[in-house]
């Protein structure tokens, strides 16, 4: 367990002593949980560190969120990007959904479990939320072509954070080529520029600025 811990803070030294305890416990809580339901691949979960709780704070590198900004987690699954991005920034909200159920069961309960009082979990499409948020975040559910129309609409229009309001998407392999089909600025960051492990050569974070008052 302090071997995963170590790997948190060999990237993130300044978190504290309630967000060491939380990291630590999530490893635990989510095998139990797949026990039970398929909430990770049997694989991953050999990796989950790496491949969930270190991929999902690649957001965290990327941008600081600051207190009282309201985050979008689309396609949440078991949590991710969501769960350790609210134990890294716990002023601010996030509202996880995804439209199975069983897996917004994993959050509630992983929520409830840890006391998180930032984390909203719950099951319902993207695309009927009526609520506006300061960012969108998500584990490549599907393409950007796809995904940007759910999410337009969603934007709060003042901003007070260091980017301007927008998307924060973890995607793998070549973005370009995806992002290029729809007319749209973006930054990609590069992982690997941030995390040294072999996992995240091709992984990226893909910034999308909402240009809706531009």
């Amino acid at each position: 367990m302090n071997q995963e811990l170590d790997l948190i803070l060999k990237y993130f030294p300044d978190i504290n002593d309630k967000q060491k305890e939380l990291f630590a416990a999530l490893g635990e809580l989510y095998r139990d949980w797949n026990q039970k339901i398929n909430v990770i691949s049997r694989k991953d979960m050999d990796a989950f560190y790496t491949h969930h709780v270190l991929h999902s704070l690649g957001i965290a590198k990327v941008m600081k969120f600051e207190p009282g900004t309201w985050v979008l987690d689309i396609g949440t699954g078991g949590g991710f990007p969501g769960i350790p991005l609210a134990i890294m920034f716990p002023e601010t909200n996030f509202h996880l959904v995804d439209s199975i159920g069983k897996k917004i069961t994993v959050v509630k309960d992983v929520t409830k479990t840890l006391k998180l009082s930032n984390v909203e979990g719950q099951q319902v499409r993207a695309e009927s939320l009526q609520r506006k948020y300061d960012f969108v975040v998500s584990r490549a559910v599907t393409r950007m072509i796809n995904f940007y129309p759910w999410v337009k609409g969603k934007f709060k229009k003042e901003d007070f954070n260091e980017f301007q309001n927008g998307i924060l998407y973890l995607k793998g392999g070549e973005v370009d080529e995806e992002m290029e089909e729809l007319d749209i600025s973006y930054v990609s960051y590069h992982l690997e520029d941030y995390f040294t492990e072999e996992f995240f050569e091709t992984k990226k974070v893909v910034y999308v600025p909402f240009e809706g008052k531009r």
